[in-house]
Formats: C-alpha cells, sequence, structure tokens
C-alpha cells in the first residue's frame, strides 16, 4: 500500500503542477488591483502587507474550495485573528478521533512591501512585482544573475514564477492547497488514515514573527482536546539553500527579539547646542559601541547546529523641530537573534550595561530600554498585544517526525529528483539543516512551565530550554537567500516535489514511518 500511495502523490503532484502554478501567480497578482488604486474607490497601498491580506485570503479561502482541497465548504474559515484554516481526516478509518495523530500544516500568506518601481527601474519593464514575467524580451537578465542567487539557464525559464512572495512564502501556501487536494483525493487509498491534517494561511508574520500561529497556540488550544493539540507542526517557508541545496528539511531556528533604546534629551536651537542635550549624538554612540562589541562577540554564545546569536540596528527615529535643531528624543531598535543558552533578559542587560547608555544618564539624557508590544490589528481587527518576543526552537534529530519526514523525501522525492536545467541542485538525499531567518515556527512554542495545554505523552513535545512545543520541522519550495529581495522567484520543479512531500508525509507519520 505504501508503494503504491507514493506513486499515486507523484503522478498527482505532477498533474496539478499547472493548477498550483495558476493559484500562486492569481495569489502574487491580487494586490495590483488596489495598491494604485484611491482609497475612496476601494484601494489600499498596503493591499497584501501584514493585516492587509483580506483580499487575497478571500480569493485563496475559493481556491481551497474549489480546488477540491477539503471534503465540504464548511471544512475551511477564518479564526478570530484572521488565519485561514481548512481541515481534513478520513471519518471512515475506523479510529477514535482522539487517538489520530494531528499534522498542522503552516504557511503565512503577507509580504513584505513589493517595492514596485524597484523591479521595473533594475530589472527592466519585462518582469512585474506583482504580473510576474511579461516580456522575457525586455529582462535585463545580467543584472538578475548579478542580484539574484540560483538562477536555472536561460531556456528552464519556463518553470519560474516571479513576484513578490514568489518563494517567501505563497509558494508554500499553495503547495498545502494542492497537497490537500491530493490527501482528499487518495483518501479511500489510505492518505489520510490516522491522521488530522489542519493547514493555515496565516497573517501578520513578516510585522510579527509566529503571531498567527501564537494566536491558536495561546488562545485557542488551552483546554482543548488531543484532537485539536498538533502532534507535528509542517511549515512551508523557503528551505532552499544556494550552497546546500533545495529542499531541505529544516529543524530548528534562533529566537529573534526587538530591543527599543528611546534616548531623550533637551531641545534646542543648533546655533547654540550647549543648551540642549542631544539625544541623537549620545544615541549614535549607543549604536556604534553595540556595534563593536557585536563584532568582537563579548556577550554572545554559539550553538553547532543554530548558529551564534547576533545584533544588529535595525530601525530609528528622530523627533526633531527642524534641521538646524537639537533633536528632543532619538530611537533605534536593535533586531537581536537569540541561540541556545540566550535569554531576552541577558539580552536587555547587555545593552543597559553598555558604557554609552551609563554616559547619556549621567550627562542627563533619560534612555529607556525595552521590549516593543505588538499591537497592531490584524485585518480581521484582533489585536496581537504580544511582547516582540519570539523563542527559537529545535527538533531534536531522532525524533520521530523527523524520522517520518526523511522517509517521506526518499520516498516521494529522492527516486525522481533529475539536475537538468535547475538553478540549484535538489539533493537527491535529504539535507538536514536549520533557517537562518525567522519563521512561522518562533510563535508555537509555549512556555516550559505552562500546563494550560493539555499535551498527552504520545505526541512527544520538544522541550527546548525554556520553552516546549511539537516536534517542528520546515520543507518549502524557494531559497531563503532570495526572500525580499527585488526580483524574487521560485521554480515549479521545487513547487511540485514539495507537494508530493506534503501530501504523502501525513500517512506515513501516523503509520510511525522511519521509527
Amino acid at each position: 500500500m505504501a508503494s503504491t500511495l507514493d506513486a499515486q502523490v507523484v503522478v498527482l503532484a505532477a498533474r496539478d503542477r499547472e493548477l498550483a502554478a495558476g493559484i500562486l501567480r492569481e495569489a502574487i497578482r491580487i494586490p495590483a488591483d488596489f495598491v494604485e488604486r484611491p482609497a475612496d474607490q476601494g484601494g489600499d497601498p498596503r493591499c497584501g502587507l501584514s493585516n492587509h491580506e483580506g483580499p487575497r485570503l478571500e480569493y485563496l479561502r475559493r481556491m481551497v474550495v474549489e480546488a477540491g482541497a477539503v471534503r465540504a465548504q464548511a471544512d475551511v474559515g477564518y479564526d478570530a485573528f484572521g488565519n485561514l484554516v481548512w481541515t481534513l481526516e478520513d471519518p471512515g478509518d475506523g479510529m477514535a478521533v482522539a487517538e489520530k495523530r494531528v499534522v498542522m500544516l503552516d504557511g503565512h500568506c503577507d509580504t513584505v512591501r513589493a517595492l514596485r518601481p524597484a523591479w521595473r527601474e533594475k530589472i527592466g519593464p519585462g518582469i512585474d512585482a506583482y504580473l510576474g514575467l511579461t516580456d522575457p524580451a525586455r529582462v535585463d537578465r545580467a543584472w538578475l544573475r548579478r542580484e539574484l542567487s540560483g538562477l536555472p539557464p536561460d531556456a528552464a525559464w519556463e518553470h519560474l514564477v516571479f513576484g513578490r512572495g514568489a518563494a517567501d512564502q505563497l509558494a508554500g501556501v499553495v503547495a498545502q492547497i494542492a497537497a490537500c487536494r491530493i490527501l482528499r483525493e487518495l483518501t479511500p487509498g489510505g492518505a489520510l488514515r490516522g491522521v488530522i491534517v489542519r493547514a493555515y494561511a496565516t497573517v501578520a508574520e513578516e510585522d510579527n514573527d509566529g503571531g498567527g500561529p501564537m494566536h491558536v497556540m495561546r488562545r485557542q488550544l488551552p483546554g482543548a482536546p488531543p484532537e485539536r493539540i498538533p502532534d507535528v507542526v509542517v511549515l512551508t517557508e523557503p528551505t532552499g539553500d544556494v550552497g546546500g541545496g533545495a529542499l531541505g528539511i529544516y529543524r530548528g531556528q534562533r529566537g529573534r527579539m526587538q530591543i527599543e533604546v528611546r534616548v531623550t534629551g533637551r531641545s534646542c536651537h543648533g546655533a547654540m547646542p550647549w543648551e540642549g542635550l542631544n539625544p541623537l549624538e549620545h544615541g549614535g554612540a549607543i549604536v556604534a559601541e553595540a556595534a563593536a562589541r557585536y563584532h568582537r562577540r563579548e556577550g554572545f554564545l554559539d550553538h553547532p547546529f543554530l548558529g551564534h546569536g547576533t545584533r544588529t540596528a535595525s530601525f530609528a527615529t528622530l523627533e526633531t523641530p527642524s534641521d538646524c535643531a537639537v533633536p528632543e528624543r532619538f530611537t533605534v531598535r536593535f533586531d537581536r537573534r537569540l541561540t541556545v543558552g540566550e535569554t531576552p533578559e541577558r539580552a536587555l542587560a547587555d545593552i543597559e550595561a553598555l558604557e554609552t547608555v551609563r554616559a547619556a544618564r549621567q550627562a542627563g539624557l533619560s534612555v529607556e530600554v525595552v521590549v516593543p508590544t505588538y499591537d497592531q490589528p490584524t485585518w480581521k481587527g484582533a489585536t496581537p498585544g504580544n511582547p516582540q518576543i519570539y523563542p527559537g526552537w529545535l527538533t531534536p534529530e531522532e525524533h520521530p517526525a523527523l524520522l517520518a519526514a526523511l522517509a517521506t523525501y526518499r520516498a516521494v522525492i529522492t527516486p525522481h529528483v533529475s539536475a537538468d536545467g535547475l538553478g540549484v541542485p535538489i539533493p537527491r538525499q535529504p539535507r538536514l539543516s536549520r533557517w537562518i531567518f525567522s519563521t512561522d515556527g518562533v510563535g508555537i512554542p509555549v512556555p516550559a512551565d505552562d500546563r494550560s495545554l493539555a499535551v498527552p505523552d504520545r505526541k512527544a513535545w520538544v522541550t527546548s530550554g525554556a520553552v516546549r512545543h511539537p516536534a517542528m520541522f520546515g520543507l518549502g519550495p524557494g531559497l531563503e537567500q532570495n526572500a525580499h529581495r527585488v526580483g524574487e522567484f521560485v521554480d515549479l520543479r521545487e513547487l511540485a516535489h514539495a507537494v508530493a512531500f506534503l501530501a504523502r508525509f501525513p500517512s506515513l507519520f501516523a503509520a510511525g514511518a522511519g521509527g
């Protein structure tokens, strides 16, 4: 039966490649209907970005139904946060619902700003941030090859989809839809035996990493029965690496936090600076010292798998009466990536301990070092209100979910790998690695001492430092290096393999494959 399902999944994934490509192209294109239209005519210049995903989500919801990715229209809808969620199971498999394995598929549907004028200026008019490849003859391919990683030979461009979100990460969400279509179709053959699949297209990830699944884990699941608690989470963020190969299986990532430093001084005319206290000059010194200490790795730990902790100044604002005045306030944010053993408390204390912070205070300025709160309402009006601290996680290599993932890769990807015309090869054997950037995975962990979720021991949750979480890993089309880049693209050959993987994994996991 397993080999029969393997073959059927691969055939159907190939069959549905063009269906998936069409859904992906339209999901990328949709903001073009809104971003340049006046607001009084229904326009939205931020359409498609965090908290502005509505039109794209309405389309994806329709496609889940029309593509046959659910058994009934009632099986897809929105939660209170605004995440799109759809559910699949086999009601006739003879298993008690509470005993089934719960597989959560997760991908975010928001993107970063498209920078549409930059695409036209740098690439030429032949590729648009929303419309994709419109005129191959009017593309500056030399510029693309200098700036982007992993472009295949020109003859293979028929396999590419360009546009904002192609890799990060609309292709992963579309792969979930196509895979669920196959799971439903192959239900009589056992594709859903003993498993419940809950698939999510989450919102606001780019602005608030993991905000969508954080709502699920902390607002919906406390007190929930076993059939709601995930045994495993499969993240469909891009797992391609230019040096390592496409379609890796990623089993961890560093945590992340924002540290905000607010330096408040006293404004005065720039012609008599002795009358004021300059927060920009003191704040600049704080940024410089923080950078120097990072470059010397003072206060940063390293981990052999996840890598070392990092800190970089990522955002700043200045409140000033004019450009000929001593400013009133300088605010800077540091993006702090936390590796194993590092804590938010220690990261804050490291900034508090900077000599330049002490010097600014001694000079009479106010210096606040805080973790900002994310309070922007989602497209459904929910206010997250979470501190901008996003815990890292690591799933052990020997976990049964990882063993099942390796078995799935070898069953439906390894026998069908071809290097012909690929920009970045797909390895024949699975490549275990980790993300460098953040994914929705940082919204899944809960405090290790939080027992509001009743998690049966058989679900084999993992403890990672101060948090615990279901087994998590990722496999998704696209190259991590190309996320957020002008010219972003995805290769549909990767997408088809990802669909096959997602459609085969649930039943292999439920059957204990690899264990």
